[in-house]
């Protein structure tokens, strides 16, 4: 029964953690990483073709974006999470995979031009996408879900986007239990649209996320609405366009929540009829979750909306841009209009375009509404830079840069203190991660030294036996030296095919002798066949 820690360890994206009880291989999570992390991650400690289980908490592509690479390594085991998450990864994977194969393929155009670039594959392929998607299992949040003998699960609303959870997790192995419970990420109390956290009261060991672990949301909701209208007003009477960074799920639907009261408070006297653009195929179809799960997922506040016969989510002048055309059209019109694109960050997507034909107006407001990791082009604005590289020209920087600030679907520190202090009693060991790295440090310090917690922040590599409790093995930084390694070329591709062999074969184990005579002189007359 041991715990491995192996991504979003001092970092903020990536998250991802290995669990080894009653004979099984778990994943918590399978994340990809954004922006510039500081640390290397440690490889998982089997071969993927050997992960039996994925215990998804959410569907942000930081805790679920690299499932399609396990799946395109050899994994075929279960990924379960809660109904609504089924829904949103079956949408979010897909467009992953579609981002990683058209930059795969902009770089292979430009590599044609100059000479010393080499080809470049993408991490995985929408036939990976796919294939793991058909692996999910959603569940319903506060159940108890039995995994396989000795392990079960629950999944618990906690807040953070609509199907996130936290997940508890009950291990039972020569006698001894122990329960632990994953944070995922902790909501914001108060949010638009989804219902606050919901607190767990029992566990031997928790691991949380500490995103906000040393910063407090310093605005009440009631002024996102009245901020987000004087931006507007003052880049409209300039003449300009506001530009919203927005992450495609969550975020986007909360500010269709407060632009819908925008225009019926009429907020914006002098351009009541003005329009809004959400360009990003993913959105729109993020939003049709939305409302599929109105019932299990909303809040109080947006079910009033609701039986009223309101949309919480549409209101006049709302545009939605499918099509490439459609999204390349709203540049050509010069009526002062808010622009909501993907991706969140800026790394990706079609708000890169919209930078592009907005940033050197003055007349133009990039508002940010969401965290900014280190290493983005969003960090980078909003720390001040001067120009910006866009599509391999430079960019000047002359719009007004703004954030809302406590726009946040993360709990802020004082959030995460009371979502700990709910346990009834304390937990043997409270594992910090998905903070940066000085946050880390300084949210377990506080946790123990105010209150009275045993918090330790991990580093990716460290190794925890769960009967005892001892660190088994307590890993170090290692600083990043090298790239996530891509599997999409076709050598990569056979060595994952001969992981998955390499598991079946040991998942074997029991059948009849027949059975094992034929399967090995099916892989040695296939071996025969190729070793030449």
């Amino acid at each position: 029964m041991k715990l491995t820690f192996v991504g979003a360890d001092h970092q903020v994206t990536g998250s991802c953690h290995f669990l080894q009880a009653c004979g099984k291989n778990m994943l918590i999570d399978c994340g990809m990483q954004q922006g510039a992390n500081p640390f290397e991650c440690c490889e998982l400690p089997v071969d993927e073709a050997q992960i039996d289980y994925v215990f998804l908490t959410h569907a942000h592509v930081d805790h679920s974006g690299n499932l399609p690479l396990l799946y395109a390594r050899g994994f075929r085991g279960r990924v379960f999470t809660t109904e609504a998450s089924a829904d949103l990864c079956s949408i979010m994977l897909r467009d992953c995979a579609h981002i990683q194969m058209q930059e795969a393929e902009w770089k292979n155009r430009k590599a044609k031009r100059h000479s010393g670039l080499t080809a470049v594959e993408p991490a995985y392929t929408m036939e990976d996408a796919d294939g793991v998607i058909r692996c999910i299992v959603p569940c319903l949040y506060n159940e108890d879900v039995e995994i396989s003998e000795g392990i079960t699960i629950r999944f618990t609303d906690v807040g953070h986007l609509l199907g996130s959870a936290s997940i508890e997790v009950w291990l039972t192995e020569d006698g001894v239990s122990k329960k632990i419970v994953f944070s995922g990420d902790i909501g914001n109390k108060n949010q638009p649209l989804i219902k606050d956290p919901v607190y767990t009261k029992q566990a031997d060991y928790v691991v949380m996320e500490a995103t906000y672990g040393t910063r407090y949301h310093t605005k009440e909701r009631p002024g996102y609405v009245l901020d987000l209208a004087e931006v507007i007003n003052k880049t409209f009477a300039k003449g300009g366009n506001v530009v919203i960074p927005s992450f495609a799920v969550g975020r986007t639907q909360e500010i269709l929540y407060f632009l819908r009261k925008i225009k019926a408070d009429n907020l914006i006297p002098d351009h009541p009829q003005f329009e809004v653009y959400v360009d990003s195929p993913l959105a729109v179809e993020a939003t049709g979750v939305f409302h599929k799960n109105i019932y299990t997922c909303f809040d109080e506040e947006a079910m009033e909306l609701v039986n009223k016969g309101i949309n919480p989510l549409s209101f006049p002048g709302l545009k939605l841009a499918i099509t490439s055309e459609e999204s390349k059209l709203i540049n050509f019109d010069d009526t002062p209009k808010v622009i909501i694109s993907a991706s969140g960050m800026c790394e990706a997507g079609r708000i890169r375009h919209h930078l592009k034909h907005n940033l050197w107006r003055p007349e133009c407001t990039v508002l940010f509404v969401g965290y900014q990791a280190v290493g983005t082009l969003g960090r980078a604005l909003i720390e001040g830079a001067d120009e910006v590289k866009l599509f391999g020209e430079v960019v000047e920087v002359r719009a007004g840069i703004r954030q809302l600030p406590g726009l946040s679907g993360h709990a802020d520190k004082g959030g995460l203190i009371e979502w700990v202090n709910a346990f009834e009693e304390k937990p043997e060991m409270v594992f910090i991660v998905h903070g940066e790295d000085a946050t880390c440090n300084l949210f377990a310090e506080c946790l123990q030294a105010e209150h009275g917690h045993h918090a330790y922040a991990p580093f990716s590599g460290t190794r925890v036996d769960l009967i005892t409790g001892a660190i088994e093995y307590e890993a170090s930084p290692v600083a990043v030296k090298k790239k996530v390694r891509g599997v999409a070329d076709v050598f990569a591709r056979l060595l994952a095919a001969g992981q998955r062999l390499l598991a079946v074969i040991y998942k074997s184990e029991g059948k009849t002798n027949k059975e094992l005579s034929k399967f090995a002189d099916q892989i040695n007359s296939l071996a025969d066949k190729y070793d030449n």
